[in-house]
Parts: C-alpha cells; sequence; structure tokens
C-alpha cells in the first residue's frame, strides 16, 4: 500500500471550507464527514482533514495559530502544467482564496500561493523535471 497524508486543517466555517474545496475541483468522503470534520479527497494518497477548531484542539493542546497572520506550514501540490496551476489558483480566488503572492517563474518550475478561506496557504506548481538544472 503507498503511503498516505492526511494534512489536518482547523477551520472556523466547516460548510464554507467543504464549499471552497468543492469549486477547486475537489471531493470529501462522506465515510470521514460529519459536523465536525470533512474529509476532502486531492488524490487516492493525499486527503485534507478539515476539522473544526473544536474537533482539531481533541489532536493537540497547543494554541490554534491565526493563518492569515502567522505560517505554521505552507501546503505545495503539484499540477500536470503551468496551465493547471492558473485553472486552480483561479479557482481559488474565485472561491474566495487570496493570492499571497506574485506567480514564480524559475523556468523550471512555475508556482502560485493562494490561501483559503482560512489563511493556509497552498503553493499550487509545475516542475519540469527535464529542465532542473544541474544540482
Amino acid at each position: 500500500m503507498p503511503a498516505m497524508i492526511f494534512v489536518n486543517l482547523p477551520v472556523r466555517d466547516l460548510p464554507a471550507t467543504m464549499a471552497y474545496y468543492k469549486a477547486l475541483g475537489f471531493d470529501h468522503n462522506p465515510q470521514f464527514t460529519d459536523e465536525t470534520a470533512a474529509s476532502i479527497v486531492i488524490s487516492d494518497t493525499i486527503f485534507v482533514m478539515a476539522l473544526t477548531y473544536d474537533k482539531f484542539r481533541q489532536f493537540s493542546s497547543n494554541p490554534i495559530p491565526d493563518a492569515h497572520s502567522q505560517t505554521g506550514a505552507l501546503y505545495a501540490l503539484t499540477r500536470d502544467s503551468r496551465a493547471d496551476v492558473d485553472a486552480i489558483a483561479e479557482a481559488a480566488l474565485k472561491a474566495g482564496g487570496r493570492e499571497t503572492r506574485e506567480a514564480q517563474d524559475l523556468g523550471f518550475m512555475y508556482s502560485r500561493a493562494i490561501a483559503d478561506l482560512d489563511g493556509h496557504v497552498w503553493e499550487y506548481f509545475h516542475m519540469d523535471m527535464s529542465e532542473v538544472p544541474p544540482g
């Protein structure tokens, strides 16, 4: 079985978060979704667990940082092309996301950074491995 990743994110408004990620083309798994949590399916091996603050606090006693003003992590997600990067970024902006910096074009890699409704920053990127400079 391939390794799976579940990114657990605290969210203030679970229905709005579910609508936001649906607008980006991601469905949720109803088996792991209730009024306190939603399992957002990114791929067969990548999931976002959107958790209400009360639910999130069941997993960590640390304070929940305000992602609008503090950065605890950046989440990078590949796309198949530059056009796909732009498409998901534009969908995110239309759904209420906020671009946190200008698009970066390094030649071999193109990316855009969008904060979701709760301020969690997703970096959508495409990398052409055949163009990566020798290290």
